[in-house]
């Protein structure tokens, strides 16, 4: 009796009043039941309705499920590949279309790239942070897109008085910062795998580049922790490794094993320019301003670009710890060259302001 009750309700609840038989045994009370406690039919229970033409049943159904992936939605679930399908073939893309620009807008908010307008989800950045997120490779447009693309971000301000400002904003590139990172994450592994499957070593020289890319110098020192130098006849190859692996170095401040590596893989290619680079920023982390100008005029010889160059420096200037130690090489730059360095006097600022 208390089923023929339930029974009974749910007729009423998902109006199929018309339906002559009340036993629970039929399976139109399996089926409203199990249509009250969840959101979805399955195959067999909508093949039963269509065949007894119970359709609004089936509407009524459709319906709350796709108020339910409503909601998910907005509580910030992602849809996944059954439920996208069910959306297509139920006529409600416009679900699909909102599910994906919540997820877009999500997407940039991990990457830190809420400064780009666009919010459609056919948007390019949206495909390319999709392939991020599932440590997908970029293809070079992908990457050169990236480059080319610029946002607007805050421009920090360092006056005690910056409420009473308007709030400044300079550009930047798309290809810097959390995609910077995940870009060159995704490929110092992928690099690390090919090494793997071919036993390539100048696979380990490009992972050991990305890793650094990457801010991980310690995973580029332990690549080539065990290597084998007089093994490896390839002097191009060799002088690669070498190179990266002070730059490593480098990276977290053992200056003294930079340099060996730099020395080394000289004498092992002296016609490329990479090491001379190392040795020319390994000389200014060590306030040694004419060797280091020695040493990246050398670089230029060989082909290095004086750009690059400049960048040395800057990231010299930008991680430098001791306030005192920044201002000495920001003041030797701008008596130097006072034009190409304008771009020092912004950190003599930052280091002004932070004293006070």
């Amino acid at each position: 009796m208390e089923q023929t009750r339930e029974f009974s309700a749910l007729r009423v609840k998902y109006k199929v009043t018309h339906y002559e038989d009340l036993s629970p045994k039929n399976h139109l009370y399996q089926v409203l039941k199990r249509l009250d406690l969840s959101n979805q039919l399955g195959e067999q229970d909508i093949n039963f309705l269509k065949k007894r033409k119970l359709t609004k049943i089936i509407e009524i159904a459709n319906e709350k499920y796709a108020n339910t992936l409503k909601l998910n939605i907005e509580s910030g679930e992602t849809l996944n590949e059954s439920e996208i399908d069910w959306l297509k073939n139920n006529g409600r893309e416009n679900i699909i279309i909102i599910a994906q620009q919540k997820h877009f807008a999500a997407l940039k908010s991990k990457y830190d790239v809420l400064g780009y307008q666009d919010k459609s989800q056919t948007s390019f950045l949206y495909t390319i942070l999709q392939k991020l997120e599932l440590k997908e490779r970029l293809e070079p447009t992908d990457f050169a897109w990236l480059q080319e693309t610029k946002i607007k971000v805050p421009q920090p301000t360092y006056s005690y008085y910056t409420w009473q400002k308007e709030p400044k904003y300079q550009e930047k590139n798309l290809v810097s910062g959390k995609i910077w990172i995940a870009y060159h994450t995704i490929e110092a592994n992928f690099y690390e795998q090919e090494f793997q499957r071919t036993d390539n070593k100048w696979n380990l020289a490009n992972a050991s580049s990305h890793w650094r890319k990457a801010d991980k110098p310690e995973q580029a020192l332990q690549l080539t922790n065990n290597l084998e130098f007089d093994k490896i006849k390839e002097n191009k190859l060799k002088s690669a490794l070498l190179t990266s692996r002070g730059g490593a170095f480098r990276d977290i401040g053992k200056l003294d094993e930079a340099e060996n590596c730099a020395r080394k893989a000289i004498e092992y290619q002296p016609k490329s320019h990479h090491p001379y680079t190392l040795m020319g920023a390994i000389c200014f982390e060590r306030h040694q301003y004419s060797d280091g100008e020695y040493w990246f005029q050398e670089a230029i010889k060989r082909g290095a670009n004086p750009r690059d160059m400049d960048s040395e420096i800057k990231r010299v200037v930008k991680n430098a710890k001791d306030e005192n130690k920044r201002r000495e090489v920001i003041e030797y730059l701008l008596k130097k060259d006072s034009q190409r360095y304008a771009w020092a006097k912004s950190y003599l600022k930052k280091s002004s302001d932070n004293g006070k």
